[in-house]
């Protein structure tokens, strides 16, 4: 990979920033000046896959109407974005616009969506649908509109259309609790239909929780990216070293990874390819790496002695997970406490991963590994639980935590940070991987290394 070419690349697209952000600009090219520094490295070809295929969607849909069956219900209309992607697959952009999908027990799905989604849908494998065309929505449907009115009720309209494909009585699960408006539109529009709004949402978020093969595939493929761009970024720090910024490096990284990611991609433009990516990267150094969540911009020039975090988030068709580096740049201000908290939090992550066996209670794992710190004497320096499930929104239930009772199952996914915070001192370390529930513990996606030669450095 040519460096000076894709920094170049990343210059470009700051520039339209300089006004507001000279600096940020300037350090940019910079770092394509100094692109000489960093050594080319070659990485083995991502070999996909890049999406799951439909035929998979469609199987899960099966599974699901499999359950609503089991469960005695009739149909289901889900409305959250995670649940309609884990179902459908299209990726639809969610915004105030409502999208229902209607699931029978038996019998093919319906989709009711925005019209400018119908490019979308009309070329995706749900053949049953009708659009609106906006919100808030006036006059007729699957057609765009041009003369004003009164706002148009579209839960009603939604009914309606159950009603049509002969759903307008029987036991119908919601993802969520009724509005008001939505309680008196469906008394109006569907008398006979007995809502229930408990199953839907617990039935899928169980589905997603225990991950397949081809999901698992996939996330084997993000956290591939994200290794390569976790060494691109240490790379970056030793041949830059003091003359880079924190901010700097996190959108060089982020510039690397997306131009090895479209090197394996097949993008053309179109609905459905380049699906469920995002490719980010963030840098913190000095002080901000001392606090868990900090609301602070980072924009600091690295130094010596200080701990350093890189974090990279990637997903690929929706699938990925995060991962973190608590790196410690050496200097005459490097302390004893440094490499204690450094090696008692790397142990932590690493006894996390042990315990992650199937049938294990969540708190269980986080009472072992919130152990870890005690016996090492960092107590003042924990900050939050272990570790939390990973799904496509990011957090996903169960979580490691002392108040959580669920028994791990074999394939679900949980990030793995436990991370040690010393606001007073100005650092703190948090590693994180994707790990897999096993029958005999945590497996690691990650490759990056979670050594002292690979963290600590000296610039």
């Amino acid at each position: 990979m040519q460096r000076r070419k894709f920094l170049k690349s990343s210059s470009v697209a700051l520039a339209g920033a300089a006004l507001a952000a000279p600096q940020a600009a300037r350090a940019m090219m910079r770092a394509e000046d100094q692109a000489a520094k960093l050594p080319a490295k070659e990485y083995p070809p991502l070999t996909g896959p890049f999406r799951l295929p439909a035929e998979w969607h469609q199987a899960t849909m099966r599974r699901f109407q499999q359950k609503l069956a089991e469960k005695k219900l009739d149909g289901a209309v889900v409305t959250g974005s995670d649940n309609i992607q884990y179902l459908t697959g299209a990726f639809a952009t969610t915004t105030e616009r409502a999208i229902w999908l209607f699931v029978p027990a038996q019998g093919d799905p319906a989709i009711f969506y925005p019209g400018l989604d119908r490019d979308l849908w009309e070329t995706w494998w749900i053949k049953d649908g009708e659009w609106y065309f906006d919100y808030h929505h006036h006059g007729a449907y699957n057609q765009v509109v041009w003369t004003a009115g009164p706002t148009a009720d579209l839960f009603a309209w939604m009914l309606e259309g159950l009603k049509k494909r002969g759903h307008a009585s029987g036991r119908i699960g919601f993802e969520q609790p009724l509005s008001d408006d939505e309680a008196a539109s469906l008394r109006k529009t569907t008398p006979q239909m007995k809502p229930e709004w408990k199953t839907v949402g617990e039935t899928l978020l169980r589905m997603r929780q225990v991950k397949t093969e081809e999901e698992l595939a996939l996330c084997r493929v993000g956290i591939a990216l994200h290794d390569r761009m976790m060494d691109f970024a240490r790379s970056y720090i030793l041949g830059y070293g003091t003359d880079a910024t924190d901010f700097e490096v996190g959108h060089a990284t982020s510039a690397f990874g997306a131009a090895e990611l479209v090197k394996y991609l097949k993008l053309d433009g179109r609905p459905h390819t380049g699906v469920g990516v995002g490719v980010g990267f963030e840098c913190r150094t000095g002080v901000a790496t001392a606090y868990p969540h900090p609301n602070q911009f980072f924009y600091k020039k690295i130094e010596r002695g200080d701990a350093i975090q890189i974090a990279a988030g990637v997903r690929i068709g929706g699938y990925g997970g995060e991962g973190y580096r608590a790196m410690q740049i050496a200097g005459p201000a490097v302390t004893d406490l440094h490499r204690k908290m450094w090696e008692v939090h790397t142990a932590m992550t690493l006894e996390q991963q042990k315990l992650m066996q199937a049938g294990t209670p969540c708190n269980a794992v986080a009472e072992g590994v919130l152990k870890v710190a005690k016996d090492g004497g960092m107590e003042k320096y924990v900050y939050h639980r272990p570790a939390h499930g990973e799904g496509s929104e990011g957090h996903q239930a169960p979580y490691l935590a002392l108040g959580d009772t669920m028994l791990l199952e074999e394939n679900m996914t949980f990030s793995n940070e436990p991370g040690l915070y010393n606001p007073a001192g100005g650092f703190g370390y948090n590693h994180s991987n994707l790990v897999r529930v096993t029958k005999t513990g945590g497996e690691q996606f990650n490759q990056t290394p979670l050594t002292k030669e690979w963290c600590w450095i000296q610039i």
